[in-house]
């Protein structure tokens, strides 16, 4: 997956001082990005050939099962992995950057500054034995070596503040167990902000959460995004949270990319047959209460040992539809939809719009099938 995948479209601009010194075009840019890792059995490929790119003010969500790829890719995008156990190749363009093979001490300025992540273990990300507002202190000063510390405290509270943490003027001097588990997602997503970001990674930002506090936290998100124009990448199994928050889905699978389009596309005409099986594994509340869920059959493939050809084929059952052995034999090229603008799939089947509105949908929501064409 090179350049075939679009990118999002432009948003607005902020106008904000911060975005003053940044290039014009995407803000992050992923081109055959292969992530390995070294082993005793071998080396393990956790992410090969990814593409993408992603524009201000816009959200892409990563969707896929445990072990896709998907908190690797974000991680060597952040500069995350220990260069002595694993090799990187490929680009990351952060705001013009390459940052592929970039030392650590530049890292660490655009680590926290232009790109933040928010971690899907606020609990174990936090320290347990500093208060919250002193590592939301510590955070800001780092880059801004010249703030006080009464400064980068009221700089701590301002954002516990726009996160929606009550009382942040007492509430800065908690240790993280004193926090719920919403708040201390709202602090970590305050840590994230409080440089003022070009690019916000959260990953898995709802685990563990009842669904009332995760439907906050993704409003949270979206409402931060729009102050401060940030471009987001929300990482997640969850088709639902994608639905809410992003403009365009990358779905990966064996640490490759297998449908990229928006989000309106992806999820009334999906093409590949393991986006099919996120979305029939997606619980109906207007289902009967006998009705079960559709889980894809199998486990997720080794990747010491892929399978040949298509990774997803011991999974699917719409291969036999596919003429001969190639799903067995032929890795499928990434390659444009059935004749829509900016979706790709990665799969053999020569009509999978058609086969999906034929036998997936009559049976994961029949309800649609007039509606969606």
């Amino acid at each position: 997956m090179t350049s075939t995948v679009p990118s999002s479209s432009p948003g607005p601009s902020s106008g904000s001082d911060s975005t003053a010194g940044r290039t014009e075009g995407p803000i992050l840019v992923v081109e055959d990005l292969t992530v390995t890792f070294p082993t005793e059995d071998g080396p393990v490929s956790a992410v090969q050939g990814l593409s993408y790119s992603v524009e201000m003010g816009k959200t892409l969500g990563i969707v896929g099962e445990s072990g896709s790829g998907k908190s690797v890719s974000s991680m060597a995008v952040l500069g995350l992995h220990d260069a002595k156990s694993s090799k990187i190749t490929g680009s990351i363009r952060i705001d013009g950057t390459e940052v592929v093979g970039l030392s650590e001490n530049r890292f660490r300025k655009l680590r926290g500054n232009t790109v933040s992540m928010i971690f899907q273990d606020a609990l174990a990300a936090l320290h347990p034995f500093y208060k919250i507002g002193a590592q939301l202190a510590e955070a800001y000063q780092v880059h801004h070596p010249d703030a006080s510390d009464r400064d980068a405290r009221r700089k701590a509270i301002e954002m516990l503040d726009r996160v929606g943490i009550p009382q942040p003027d007492s509430r800065v001097d908690d240790f993280p167990h004193q926090f719920s588990g919403g708040m201390r997602q709202r602090a970590m997503i305050a840590m994230g902000l409080i440089n003022d970001p070009s690019l916000l990674i959260a990953d898995e930002p709802t685990t563990a959460l009842d669904v009332t506090v995760q439907a906050q936290i993704l409003d949270l998100l979206q409402d931060l995004q729009r102050e401060f124009n940030s471009a987001v990448i929300i990482i997640t199994h969850d088709l639902g949270v994608i639905a809410e928050t992003a403009d365009d889905v990358l779905v990966m699978y064996a640490g490759r990319c297998v449908e990229y389009g928006t989000t309106k596309e992806i999820l009334t005409h999906p093409e590949m047959p393991y986006t099919w099986g996120l979305l029939s594994s997606i619980p109906d509340i207007s289902a009967s209460t006998d009705a079960r869920l559709i889980p894809i059959p199998g486990n997720p493939p080794s990747l010491f040992s892929p399978p040949t050809g298509c990774a997803f084929h011991p999974r699917c059952g719409f291969k036999d539809k596919v003429p001969g052995r190639l799903c067995y034999d032929k890795m499928p090229e990434l390659a444009p939809g059935s004749g829509r603008i900016e979706h790709l799939k990665r799969c053999h089947l020569a009509n999978p719009d058609a086969i999906y509105r034929a036998e997936v949908l009559p049976e994961i929501a029949p309800d649609l099938v007039e509606e969606i064409r």
